[in-house]
């Protein structure tokens, strides 16, 4: 099933407007933004807490979302650099 026609359903079935739910939705986003959670950790009852903080998870979607030879690159960079900190620690 379509998600949007999914989304319709369950906000009728609850009763709410479009601006009331977006009003919640929009809530819900700031709640998570403030406590640097996602909204599945907000929501889920097993959720366990964010391992990675906000500011990492940013870095990792930039790194994403680079062209794949500056990604490579980039990755190829980190690797190294954490094998040199271990051999540093022997």
């Amino acid at each position: 099933m379509d998600i949007g026609i999914q989304m319709v359903r369950m906000r009728k079935a609850k009763g709410l407007s479009q601006e009331e739910l977006a009003e919640a939705v929009k809530t819900s986003r700031e709640m998570a933004n403030k406590f640097e959670v996602t909204l599945d950790f907000l929501v889920s009852e097993d959720a366990q807490p964010p391992v990675i903080d906000k500011q990492t998870l940013q870095r990792l979607e930039e790194i994403q979302n680079l062209p794949e030879q500056d990604r490579d690159s980039l990755l190829l960079t980190i690797d190294n650099f954490i094998k040199a900190t271990k051999l540093k620690a022997l």
